[in-house]
């Protein structure tokens, strides 16, 4: 006979009827019909089936863990085969087919102790027995008491723990004992002091049989310290980021600014603990540092949340060192760029905000426009990014959900994107309790046409970053945490890849080899010297800058809402930039003839107005181009205005509803708009894209609106 290693009942073996569920089961029969239904196990994954996955228990039985089971979808899992998982025998069918169920236990410290189930024994023996004595059925080796199975794997809290810091006693004193841990302090100065005087023989002096003092108070110590305090007791002050609750205790995961730890709290089996303590919670945790099968853990014996004064400087004290891990080295520009120079201090803050959010495992999203610039500079940040996320996470698809690039038409983020992102992010958060994401938009976002997005994300408290090449209104700056824009710093004009591939620099400098010929491949025409230069160097010449550049636009349009990535990466980082017949090379051939054709079909039909001074040329986008092909009109018009700049002043492109403007004057686009609707105020006229220089109105007032805008646009380049 022996005594149940969580109740002490008498049985035979190590387990009582009532608590086989809360202990782990290593099987050591060979044949299905041997395992105990209702136990949980260990087990080693097989394989995948679409319907779920093959579970080894023991050598020689397997049985399958249906996908209904599981607490996340089948493809979502990170296991591999042989990874160990802990599972529950539900079923064992005649045919020996075995029915598996998911364990919300997926730790072996989260059982209340380990035991062999071996069929030949016919009782359940202790693993430790075993290691010890290697008597498989523990004959001749104690049976474990309740306190005892504490230190095998049960993180309850030890009822006789305090006695000694109580008080010495022989015989002949009154014995002094503390109350369970119901989850509030054990051991406190008060309790020890009522003892001192309750108990006979003690004197303060020195005298009588024993002497009682107040317990002094632990030292405050980091997390990353602990293993320097094994067996001590030791107090923690920082955030709760996790609570689960065990058949045993309740397990607290305490982080502070060196690391995280599991902080065991025991009142009972399967009851919680501290009921009052709640995640994102700062509070001073005082306990035991024990070691359990490699791993430590603290044996809690006080926890209680900090005031709000208290609270906020263990707050601030987690934000500045997480601040000072995240910011980056200082990393010199790619080349030497006066616009680079001045935005200096606000790339590093971009870059820093980018690697807080992989250290805290809040996924990070890149919005960019659906154009070369956007593409480009979305695949810079996203190559500096994924090889961080991928050192910060184990799970093989981190990378994809951990970080996601997503396109944008016209570099506006409206409402649509707006509510498809806060209802992803919210079901994220509801189904797998993930982090609100940082948004970060690039070539995108700038204008105040994307507010009503930003608002939408802040009710929710999603960060958000602007990297924008464009002027950035002042609401946008008060509407995001941080922006890069040359117009914040008065600096010169540059792409948004420039901007975008420098912050990349910073997230991460062991890419910055890979990103030197990014700039200059952004710049359509006149290309700063020191990226062209560059570029060289990186081993991509003038018509390998070209190539690739038409390359990316014409695969920006395709299915444009897609990221692409890696068709992208093929293109952007690929090893045959100079290879004319790579992959490069080809797209870029089908991008010329496709523009070509176009832009001579355009220049045939536009229609030429001089307006006092100014001479601007008209094309009808609907009735003289391919709607929804390649070219997109924005491109085309680029394309178009570049072959005929010589002779006209500015071009105007019209289709239904959107009409564009190309000029080399500097036009306010919003200035524009106010005065076409006041000239036109039936025409419903309103700012669409100021990357695209474009605007929209009613298609029944498209005369006037036309008109219109020859004459305000006629004004302005004159």
């Amino acid at each position: 006979m022996g005594s149940c290693i969580i109740c002490g009942t008498s049985v035979d073996g190590h387990i009582c009827d009532l608590h086989e569920e809360d202990a782990l089961f290593e099987f050591r029969g060979n044949s299905a019909d041997q395992l105990n239904v209702g136990r949980y196990y260990r087990g080693s994954v097989d394989g995948f089936a679409e319907f779920g996955v093959f579970v080894d228990i023991g050598d020689s039985v397997t049985g399958l863990l249906h996908r209904s089971e599981l607490d996340q979808r089948l493809d979502s899992l990170d296991w591999e085969p042989g990874d160990e998982v802990y599972v529950q025998v539900k079923n064992v069918r005649d045919n020996g087919n075995v029915d598996l169920g998911w364990s919300i236990r997926q730790a072996e410290r989260e059982f209340r102790g380990v035991l062999a189930d071996d069929p030949d024994v016919g009782h359940a023996t202790l693993i430790d027995e075993e290691d010890e004595s290697g008597n498989a059925d523990g004959d001749g080796a104690s049976a474990q008491s309740p306190e005892t199975a504490d230190d095998a794997g049960d993180d309850t809290a030890d009822e006789d723990d305090t006695e000694d810091d109580v008080a010495e006693s022989d015989a002949a004193t009154t014995d002094a004992r503390s109350e369970p841990n119901t989850g509030s302090s054990v051991g406190s100065d008060s309790d020890a002091e009522q003892v001192a005087e309750d108990s006979p023989g003690t004197d303060s002096t020195g005298g009588g049989v024993a002497t009682v003092e107040a317990k002094a108070e632990p030292e405050t110590v980091p997390v990353d310290s602990l293993s320097d305090y094994v067996g001590d007791d030791v107090r923690l002050e920082g955030e709760v980021v996790g609570i689960r609750q065990t058949s045993g205790p309740t397990v607290f995961e305490l982080q502070d600014a060196s690391g995280t730890v599991d902080c065991a709290a025991f009142v009972e089996a399967g009851v919680r603990a501290y009921p009052e303590v709640e995640e994102g919670d700062f509070a001073r945790l005082d306990g035991e540092v024990r070691e359990r099968r490699g791993e430590l853990q603290v044996e809690t014996q006080e926890l209680r949340v900090l005031d709000d004064e208290e609270s906020q400087a263990v707050k601030q004290r987690l934000a500045d060192a997480l601040d000072d891990e995240a910011r980056p080295d200082a990393v010199e520009p790619l080349a030497d760029d006066d616009t680079i120079a001045a935005l200096s201090e606000d790339l590093i803050e971009v870059a820093t905000e980018i690697r807080k959010a992989v250290l805290t495992e809040r996924p990070v999203i890149v919005r960019h426009a659906n154009t070369a610039d956007g593409y480009l500079a979305g695949s810079a940040l996203e190559r500096a990014t994924l090889p961080l996320v991928t050192d910060q996470h184990r799970r093989a698809d981190a990378q994809y959900h951990y970080f996601d690039r997503r396109p944008l038409e016209g570099g506006v983020y409206d409402m649509d994107d707006a509510t498809k992102d806060t209802s992803q992010m919210l079901d994220n958060k509801e189904r797998h309790d993930e982090a609100l994401p940082l948004f970060v938009f690039v070539a995108a976002g700038g204008t105040r046409e994307s507010l009503d997005g930003f608002d939408l994300l802040n009710v929710y408290g999603a960060l958000t970053v602007v990297v924008d090449d464009i002027e950035v209104d002042g609401t946008v700056t008060d509407a995001v945490d941080a922006v890069v824009s040359p117009s914040l710093a008065d600096a010169p004009d540059t792409t948004a890849t420039t901007l975008s591939a420098n912050v990349a620099a910073h997230v991460n400098a062991d890419v910055r080899a890979d990103l030197r010929h990014l700039p200059a491949v952004s710049f359509w025409e006149d290309a700063p010297e020191a990226y062209v230069d560059l570029a060289g160097e990186a081993g991509y010449d003038g018509d390998a800058v070209t190539q690739l550049r038409e390359a990316v636009a014409l695969e920006a349009h395709y299915q444009s809402y897609e990221d692409k990535r890696e068709l992208i990466t093929d293109l952007v980082f690929g090893d045959d930039e100079n290879d004319v017949g790579g992959l490069a090379g080809h797209v870029a051939e089908q991008f010329r003839e496709k523009v070509d054709d176009e832009v001579a079909t355009a220049v045939a039909n536009l229609e030429y107005q001089t307006v006092g001074d100014a001479d601007v040329a008209v094309l009808d986008t609907d009735a003289f181009s391919h709607q929804y092909e390649f070219p997109p009109e924005t491109l085309l018009l680029d394309e178009l205005y570049r072959s005929v700049r010589d002779e006209v002043d500015a071009v105007v492109g019209i289709d239904t509803d959107t009409l564009y403007v190309r000029t080399d004057a500097d036009v306010d686009l919003h200035e524009l708009v106010a005065d076409v609707d006041e000239a036109a105020p039936e025409g419903g006229v309103t700012t669409r894209s100021v990357r695209d220089g474009s605007l929209r109105y009613l298609a029944g007032e498209r005369d006037a609106v036309l008109d219109a805008v020859i004459d305000v646009v006629a004004d302005e380049v004159a």
